[in-house]
């Protein structure tokens, strides 16, 4: 069972030899192979991934990280629970680690599940910077397996971040390759009529946005476990095995619809905490999540993992398989979907896009047959659960995503799409309280200038977010852009409301779909600073982030748990 930062704490200070792990981790330039292009990036203990890192619940871990690079870097222990000196963010909570030299990480393990680790400086992550964490508990699982797999996807671009970055702000759809053409605006008229197709793509430019906003990166090679489509990465089973997938999306930017083909999958973590079984054909993973998943195989036939991207431009492949060289069919990608006035109504009523000569009169004029049949936008439809819900209303089917959206997560074989409101904790971690206050953050930016913020600031321009020990705090996530934000806080566990109290899940990445509203609680129990942003690589650089500083606390002499006065070479 997951403790509070006050454990973590007290673990810390009752650390003795007999528990204790230690670990070596460098930090190298590697060649990364894709099966479809070679290119340098960065890894770990020479490659791209790094290595898994098996922990127990209860131990001391001990890991020095010798950087091997000509630049600074960093190590982030993302999802886990641990004082705020170890969470390896530059310029929050240490300074980095210069080139050369040792930084010796140590902290104990209060947590089981999966998470993973990377790099919290530039683009390293998304160059290769990653790698998985497995976390075994304490006690006996509540579900059992016969085997286990860490399947850990990213989407590997040729080109390298800072790259990617300049591009991006040189022209926000540089790689975008699903743009509308002239071909598709006759093809349009021909079926709405040529004045109502012309209103549309008018309102699509005063917003300053086309339809095929979905992902800012395309062009990428999708990965699992570092291998491209063409590698097939391979897991072997025996028959009747129960296997267990730990899926992490170490991507810098996508969104992976994931199904295995003939296969039902039953998740039972979210973040690295256990959920209420949920037998499901298809899920989203957003970048940062994680899911375990459960499959039973009983025949000796091989399954393909396809991973598909949310935008339809890209895929990474695995397989499932009684022996190595066997394969599955690999299914096409799927059409590529177009956001709609659905997913764009509430932008009407925010002020997050600038959205050039829009205004109401505008959107009253348009052809509304976009909107998946909804003349009227139904707004209890936006949020999470219970956000935005009356006395006496029901949830809403899907409240991850409006209706009429263009995002609206469907199962290829028409069966079960795990949503959000699917996801019950399996033993709460906190007691059902009332929060002490709401802080409002509206996710906003300007996709033609390539610039994104909260609450219209820029990281670099605002002020830290406090917090008092103590507390518990509803966070109002309103997303007046047209992109999904996976919204990762460190050091805290992120309680999602979707409507079911005490049974609310845990997690560490909250995602926020374009004109939805999405409530989640934090219990405030880990003094310190520590960072809040957005998990998609380009957008947390350009300016989506946030210091979170936790003031009050247990006394300083237990508060500061200086793990030893940071072993090792600190600066």
């Amino acid at each position: 069972m997951k403790k509070s930062i006050l454990m973590v704490l007290l673990a810390g200070l009752a650390f003795s030899a007999a528990n204790a792990g230690e670990y070596d981790i460098s930090v190298d330039r590697v060649q990364i192979d894709t099966g479809d292009f070679n290119k340098e990036g960065i890894g770990y203990n020479g490659a791209s991934p790094g290595p898994i890192l098996r922990f127990k619940e209860g131990e001391q871990v001990t890991i020095n990280v010798t950087n091997n690079l000509d630049e600074m870097t960093s190590i982030h222990w993302h999802g886990l629970i641990l004082p705020f000196e170890q969470d390896g963010v530059p310029g929050i909570s240490f300074p980095g680690i210069k080139p050369g030299e040792t930084f010796t990480y140590q902290f104990p393990i209060v947590q089981a599940g999966t998470y993973w680790f990377h790099s919290h400086s530039g683009f390293q992550e998304p160059n290769g910077a990653y790698g998985a964490i497995v976390i075994e508990p304490e006690g006996r699982e509540p579900f059992r397996y016969d085997r286990e797999y860490v399947v850990q996807l990213t989407d590997k671009h040729p080109h390298s971040g800072d790259r990617i970055m300049r591009n991006l702000k040189m022209s926000a759809d540089y790689y975008n390759r699903q743009q509308q053409t002239v071909g598709d605006f006759f093809a349009e008229s021909g079926e709405k009529g040529f004045m109502a197709t012309l209103k549309d793509r008018m309102m699509w430019g005063d917003m300053r946005m086309m339809k095929a906003d979905i992902e800012d990166v395309q062009g990428f090679t999708g990965l699992i476990n570092g291998k491209g489509p063409e590698q097939n990465w391979t897991g072997t089973f025996e028959e009747g095995d129960r296997i267990r997938l730990r899926f992490i999306n170490s991507s810098a930017m996508t969104y992976f619809d994931i199904r295995i083909p003939g296969l039902e999958m039953t998740v039972v973590q979210a973040d690295g905490n256990n959920v209420q079984p949920v037998n499901v054909d298809e899920f989203r993973i957003g970048v940062a999540e994680t899911y375990d998943v459960i499959v039973h195989i009983k025949d000796k036939e091989a399954y393909t993992i396809f991973a598909e991207s949310m935008g339809r431009s890209g895929f990474a492949r695995g397989t499932l398989a009684p022996e190595k060289g066997m394969t599955a069919e690999v299914p096409e990608l799927r059409e590529a979907p177009l956001l709609t006035m659905a997913d764009m109504a509430g932008h009407m009523e925010h002020g997050g896009m600038d959205h050039g000569n829009m205004n109401h009169d505008d959107m009253a004029g348009m052809d509304h047959s976009d909107m998946g049949g909804n003349a009227e936008m139904d707004h209890s439809a936006m949020g999470h659960g219970s956000m935005g819900q009356g006395e006496g209303e029901t949830l809403p089917e899907d409240p991850f995503y409006a209706k009429g959206s263009g995002l609206m997560p469907t199962a290829s074989n028409g069966g079960k799409f795990l949503s959000y409101a699917d996801l019950k904790a399996q033993n709460p971690l906190y007691e059902d309280r009332e929060p002490t206050r709401e802080i409002e953050l509206r996710l906003t930016g300007n996709m033609e200038r390539y610039e994104w913020s909260i609450n219209g600031t820029k990281y670099e321009d605002a002020d830290p977010i406090v917090l008092q020990y103590g507390e518990r705090v509803r966070f109002k996530f309103v997303n007046e852009t047209m992109m999904t934000h996976p919204m990762h806080l460190h050091g805290m566990w992120s309680i999602l409301d979707v409507g079911e109290g005490k049974w609310n899940p845990l997690k560490h990445v909250i995602s926020v779909a374009p004109a939805t509203t999405v409530y989640m609680e934090t219990e405030v129990d880990a003094p310190g600073e520590w960072a809040f942003h957005c998990h998609l690589s380009y957008h947390a650089a350009s300016g989506m982030f946030r210091k979170i500083v936790v003031e009050g606390g247990p006394d300083s002499a237990v508060a500061e748990g200086k793990q030893s006065e940071h072993q090792g070479d600190e600066s």
